[in-house]
């Protein structure tokens, strides 16, 4: 096919006449069945002959449509897309030299899009069928020709991001980064975005030499040392010069260098921040510098005009936070990391603060912090929030004195008819407000220590914020001061809660009032609930219930989010026992309403239910019971009347009728609650596959039958039986959870049928897939076992084999390979202590039970980190243990995993491993604290509890663990007590063979067996 052929297509596929299109398009489609088709497309590109447009749209087809999806489809059965008529070997080389020709074509556009259509073809050929192609690129970089180094460039960025394997990395940088360097420092011969791109492809080299850090430690280490302190130096030279020269010109380009600068100073530092050592001070005082520098031109585009700001030569935009940004994280990770402790002086504070307080002001409209658009407001949140996480008394003192400054000039420049005087007001009460918990802990500390409080937020919330109330004119600073306000409740006396929440209210039911301004009313309405005491939000919840009501109707998305969750906060103010009947019904009608519109929502499904049980829990005459009356029918109704398709409808339907259980009193749930709900309930779950719920109170689940006078218990058997012949396996935990509740609530009930649901359990064992499935399978077994060992071991001995095991052999193989892996405080307890009650036995046919031991580490696997390919040719191996020996194994694990001798070498001893993180920065005290202060290390002490004990605790790390479970023994016990008097015990009795069990265990389990067995 000639090029003039094709031309011809092209040109016709630009045609408005579908006459003349259509038919083309269907031609360019044949075309790919023939070998010399990208041939020819690829020479189109590079003939100067042809008209601009054409080569462009064949090239950009070739990108994006035409050659990209030639490549992907007939270039090889690497792609997935590949269907078939792969060109000869002969026809692909020539591609690719014409292609990569393309790199140095003087028209830009064609460049650019010959560098994707490579980038495609090198993610296929590189380096078996290409092995050229990098010493070509560097060949080209190294030829300073600008518009080569341009399009090698652009093939470098994404080459280096995916292409380079661990072993290749090393050989690659050497040969790379020094060409790289080079057109760094040519300002004459290359613009500056093609330096900046060597800027974002040597971050990437970082990147990749910190991933193979652990391979080949020595090697990285020679290469950080040799490599970044040149760049380092050259980085320290180019932020040194005047940012500001950049904005002046027409176009924005210098800009793109300074900012991969900083995104790869920030890599450093995480990756190698030993090596930013020598450099940092410099890079913290340009870094001010740039924001000081920079603030006039931001104020100019983005906070008092509407002209759009220049863009690049290459007509891309740039903005001024895309800088911002990344040098406000670069503060933010060194301030956070302790490094700039002499750095962290009045006068930096205080130049930073008021710069990044300035910055914000663009963005007073993006409010809400969870969805918040990353930019220079969130960036300067952050960096604010190290600060005042590391300096907290001087951060607040240079808090203090911005603040003040700023309430001044707004005066001045709203007396002299400044529109925007509000802004930077709006921003420095946003700025301290986004720090209102760690400010008011830093008061308080301050205060109890004698000193004098480093802020006077009391001033503002007296003489500041009230007079900016009633400024209808600016709604956002009229907002963020209710919003101010109710951040800082805790300080504001009973009245003055009371008047903030009066104005709110009046603002929440104003006609008048804008949307910003509500929104804002609404949210301080949700903090004041949070902080301030029920004394003084008692007299106006019921108004603000009342009020809000409406708005669950009219509000969608994250309004709607919002104004749940601040009825949420409002219901549980004194406990709801000032919710009447009438407000309760009310209430329960306009939730189940927002619910069925939104009953696919797993965030809004959150809300319903925590206000459902806010509701069910108030000790109000009559409340619980107008709760149920009116949203159980409902629940129920959308429970039988779901289709499988619709099974979110009936599962969300089943966790709010959870939550009117959950919020029932000691009493009950009340009679006929589940005689309502049992028909519908057990409909559902018979024909779907969805989620639980039956934690119930299990008398009435007993005492119930159907029409056919099955018994609830039938049906819950007839459910379990499903689950485990259903190959779907999402269910997960659910099962386990299910059974457990049956066990321990079903009492003697269940005993008939037991064997039978033991039996189905150990068969699906056998080709369960999931760890979570295989946990909900095992922790039964476990549980009967803890209160019935004998029973249930005599049980599996003596039962039928299943593939050639015995049920005791498959039990046991599968607990202990799947153990370490379990889920959840109540279940990994209870395994634990059923594998002392079965070591304990010291059974004969458990003795002889071989397990999966520890996995066998091969010189050629060491230090390699094991991908999913390289699995598959070199498959974990593991040693042979008796069941013994690694159920010692297993509890030692859960020992330490609670705190206990995680720093223990086969010794006894501590040991410390050489590291790049920067460490040997630390002052004294955070030596000795891991490198936090001391005051740090207390709170994080205290958070873990003692040995680590509050990793174990369910109040910390499950609350959403079940109510029962909680309460139960096992929940409440000393576990780690009950552990360490375990092993004291067998090692005084020598319990199974203890001594000799203990001499096959690993050199750092028998130290810490030998540390807990001679602690008192």
């Amino acid at each position: 096919m000639a090029a003039s052929e094709i031309s011809a297509i092209l040109r016709d596929t630009l045609s408005t006449n579908t006459n003349v299109r259509i038919p083309a398009e269907l031609r360019l489609s044949e075309m790919f069945s023939r070998p010399e088709a990208g041939l020819e497309l690829s020479r189109l590109i590079l003939a100067q002959d042809v008209d601009i447009s054409l080569r462009q749209m064949s090239c950009f087809h070739s990108a994006s449509i035409i050659l990209r999806k030639y490549v992907t489809e007939r270039w090889s059965p690497y792609f997935a897309a590949f269907k078939g008529d792969a060109p000869p070997v002969e026809v692909k080389t020539q591609i690719r030299h014409i292609v990569f020709q393309g790199l140095s074509d003087p028209n830009r556009k064609i460049r650019s899009l010959c560098a994707h259509a490579l980038s495609s073809i090198a993610n296929c050929d590189w380096p078996d069928e290409y092995p050229d192609l990098l010493s070509s690129l560097i060949t080209l970089l190294s030829s300073n020709a600008p518009d080569s180094v341009h399009g090698a460039m652009q093939v470098l960025t994404e080459f280096i991001k995916s292409d380079l394997t661990e072993d290749q990395i090393l050989p690659v940088l050497r040969e790379l980064l020094p060409v790289l360097l080079s057109i760094l420092g040519s300002t004459e011969q290359h613009n500056a975005l093609t330096r900046a791109r060597t800027v974002s492809v040597f971050r990437q080299c970082v990147t990749a030499l910190y991933m193979v850090k652990e391979q080949y430690p020595q090697a990285t280490k020679e290469a950080t040392a040799s490599i970044l302190p040149v760049w380092l130096d050259a980085f320290k030279v180019l932020l040194n010069l005047d940012p500001s020269i950049d904005v002046n010109a027409d176009k924005w380009d210098g800009l793109a260098i300074r900012i991969q600068i900083f995104k790869t100073l920030d890599a450093i530092h995480t990756s190698f921040p030993r090596a930013m050592t020598t450099y940092l001070q410099n890079y913290l005082a340009a870094s001010l510098h740039h924001l000081k520098a920079l603030f006039p031109t931001y104020a100019h585009y983005y906070v008092s005009s509407s002209e759009s700001p220049p863009r690049t030569s290459e007509d891309d935009s740039i903005e001024l936070s895309h800088l911002i940004c990344p040098l406000a994280d670069f503060l933010s990770n060194v301030v956070r990391g302790g490094k700039a402790r002499d750095w962290l002086q009045l006068e930096n504070l205080g130049a930073l603060e008021d710069t990044w307080a300035n910055d914000a002001n663009a963005f007073v409209a993006q409010e809400e912090d969870a969805t918040q658009t990353y930019g220079v407001r969130v960036a300067g949140f952050d960096l604010l929030s190290s600060l005042v996480d590391r300096s907290p008394a001087q951060t607040c003192h240079s808090l203090q004195s911005t603040v003040h400054q700023i309430v001044a000039s707004s005066q001045s420049t709203r007396d002299s008819g400044v529109a925007q005087w509000w802004k930077p007001l709006e921003a420095a009460l946003a700025a301290i407000g986004s720090q209102a918990e760690d400010i008011l802990e830093c008061i308080e500390d301050e205060r109890e220590s004698g000193r004098t409080k480093p802020i006077d937020i009391e001033f503002l919330l007296a003489d500041v914020v009230p007079s900016i109330l009633n400024l209808s004119d600016h709604p956002f600073l009229q907002g963020r001061g209710f919003v101010f306000a109710s951040q800082f409740a805790q300080l504001l006396p009973v009245e003055m809660v009371g008047q903030y929440l009066e104005a709110a209210i009046h603002v929440i039911e104003s006609d008048a009032a804008g949307i910003p301004v509500k929104i804002s009313a609404v949210k301080a309405v949700h903090n004041f609930c949070q902080g301030a005491n029920d004394s003084a939000l008692t007299p106006f919840v019921p108004r603000i219930a009342q009020d809000l009501g409406p708005f669950l109707l009219l509000t969608t998305e994250d309004t709607l989010s919002l104004v749940l969750e601040t009825m949420s906060e409002v219901i549980n103010v004194d406990k709801g026992n000032w919710i009447t009947v009438d407000l309760s019904n009310s209430l329960v009608l306009a939730v189940l309403e927002v619910w069925s519109k939104n009953n696919k929502d797993p965030i809004f499904l959150s809300i319903f239910t925590d206000i459902l049980t806010s509701l069910a829990s108030s000790n109000a005459p009559g409340v619980y019971e107008t709760v149920v009356k009116q949203a159980l029918p409902t629940l129920c109704t959308a429970i039988g009347g779901a289709t499988p398709e619709e099974s979110w409808i009936a599962g969300s339907a089943i966790d709010l009728v959870g939550s009117l259980v959950q919020g029932a009193s000691g009493t009950g749930i009340g009679e006929g609650f589940f005689a309502l709900l049992a028909p519908n309930l057990f409909h559902c779950l018979a024909k779907t596959e969805d989620r639980d719920v039956l934690q119930v109170y299990c008398g009435q689940l007993l005492s119930w039958h159907d029409a056919a006078g099955q018994s609830g218990l039938d049906h819950v058997l007839k459910l379990i039986a499903k689950l485990l012949q259903s190959e779907d396996e999402s269910g997960g935990l659910v099962i386990g959870d299910l059974i457990i509740h049956l066990l321990r609530r079903a009492g003697d009930s269940v005993l008939p049928v037991l064997p039978e649901l033991l039996q189905a359990m150990i068969a699906r064992m056998t080709n369960a897939k999931t760890a979570t499935f295989l946990q909900s399978l095992v922790i039964p077994f476990a549980f009967l076992i803890y209160n019935q060992a004998d029973t249930i071991l005599t049980l599996l001995e003596s039962s039928t084999m299943i593939q050639g095991h015995s049920e005791l052999d498959i039990l046991i193989q599968t607990w202990c390979e799947n153990a370490e892996t379990f889920q959840g405080f109540w279940p990994t307890r209870i395994s634990a202590l059923a594998l002392t009650k079965l070591y304990a036995l010291e059974r004969q046919s458990l003795q002889s039970l071989m397990v999966k031991g520890d996995m066998v580490v091969k010189p050629e696997t060491k230090n390699v980190i094991m991908t999913r390919s390289r699995t598959k040719t070199m498959p974990h191996e593991f040693t042979s243990v008796s069941f013994p020996v690694k159920a010692l194994k297993l509890l030692l694990h859960d020992l330490r995993s609670g705190g206990d001798s995680a720093t223990i070498n086969a010794n006894g001893e501590s040991f410390d491993v050489d590291s790049d993180d920067g460490d040997d920065d630390w002052t004294e005290e955070e030596r000795l604290h891991q490198g936090f202060k001391e005051e740090e290390f207390s709170f994080l002490s205290e958070m873990l509890g003692p040995r680590g004990a509050n990793f174990d605790n369910d109040d910390i790390l499950e609350q959403n663990d079940d109510e029962d479970l909680k309460n139960d023994p096992v929940s409440q016990m000393d576990m780690q007590g009950h552990l360490v008097s375990f092993f004291h015990e067998c090692a005084a009795r020598n319990t199974n063979s203890f001594s000799s069990n203990v001499e096959h265990l690993t050199a750092e389990e028998m130290a810490v067996v030998r540390q807990v067995v001679q602690q008192q």
